[in-house]
């Protein structure tokens, strides 16, 4: 009976990081046609990490931690929420869900890179045939002629990289961060930081806050799902299954999420799907698989908000990501 309950729980969780994480993009997309992106963002961080806190405390665990271990929650919540997701949500607005999600799933090789650069780690002949496959996937990504003819969407796509150059940097940043050792507690800290952080750049950029009650039906549904789903559960299964299955398991999400992501988008937001964006999405997936089956396996977060305080030996770690 106890095998049968673990094997659902697992089922469970592999369905919550797929198909919960996947569609952040489509509902980030929906709640951002209306709101702030950065209001948005803070809203649904500080929200959820209160949530987690309050979680923690009826569950008994202690929410005290070092003047150190604040700072470095801090940070991380900067690095992967603050600027990450903030971001992300912003270059929404010009770029379709399904394709960012398409552009962050290169993320394996700019943290691969940033390991080279900074930390001097030798690149493998395997992870070397994974960025070259990332490269030419990319390139058939944004080299598609109704997409580059239009100048905000370059702008979105730029800024998606420079948020994957962040996530990157934070994942190497964990792996060697003081943080909280309860993973939860951890992850309070860092989204209700983050969400302070958004709601003062909100504010710096002059956005208009708009209360709950004068948000549309399908905004208002999308931060439900975007707080409660996407940003706690999605995460609890994504920690519970680190303990419980091998880390090149739950990197197989960084090949489904974006399949997910480009499904929605199409069904529920009408967006297109090119000849040349499916060619792109084999090739660059491809590339990541290369790279995550190597012995230094790589299961990085989304945009979504998965952190995790402390990382094993062989998984460079930190979600969503990270959603949106």
């Amino acid at each position: 009976m106890k095998i049968a309950q673990n094997t659902t729980l697992i089922i469970l969780a592999f369905f919550s990081i797929y198909v919960i994480w996947g569609s952040t993009y489509m509902l980030n997309k929906v709640a951002v046609a209306e709101l702030p992106p950065f209001f948005l963002a803070s809203i649904r961080f500080t929200s959820a990490g209160l949530l987690i806190f309050i979680i923690s405390k009826a569950m008994g665990k202690s929410l005290a931690i070092t003047r150190k271990q604040f700072i470095n929650a801090f940070i991380v919540g900067v690095l992967f929420l603050s600027f990450g997701n903030g971001v992300i949500v912003w270059a929404l607005k010009f770029v379709d869900s399904g394709f960012a999600a398409l552009e962050i799933s290169a993320q394996p090789l700019v943290v691969l890179f940033l390991m080279w650069l900074l930390q001097g780690k030798k690149i493998k002949p395997m992870s070397l045939v994974g960025v070259g496959l990332g490269v030419v996937g990319i390139f058939l990504l944004v080299g598609q002629k109704q997409i580059i003819t239009n100048d905000d969407t370059l702008i979105g796509m730029i800024m998606i990289f420079a948020c994957m150059l962040s996530w990157a940097y934070g994942s190497l940043f964990v792996g060697k961060a003081d943080l909280p050792k309860n993973f939860f507690v951890n992850t309070g800290y860092q989204m209700f930081t983050a969400g302070i952080t958004l709601a003062v750049a909100s504010l710096l950029f002059g956005e208009n806050w708009v209360a709950p009650t004068n948000w549309g039906q399908p905004v208002q549904l999308s931060m439900v799902l975007l707080i409660i789903f996407g940003s706690i559960v999605a995460f609890t299964s994504f920690n519970f299954l680190l303990k419980t299955v091998s880390p090149d398991k739950v990197a197989t999400s960084t090949y489904v999420n974006p399949i997910i992501a480009l499904f929605l988008g199409w069904y529920f937001l009408n967006e297109q799907i090119t000849g040349q964006s499916i060619i792109a999405a084999a090739v660059l997936l491809t590339g990541v698989y290369f790279i995550n089956t190597t012995r230094t396996s790589i299961t990085l977060p989304r945009f979504s908000g998965k952190v995790e305080g402390k990382t094993p030996k062989k998984t460079l770690q930190n979600k969503k990501d990270l959603q949106k």
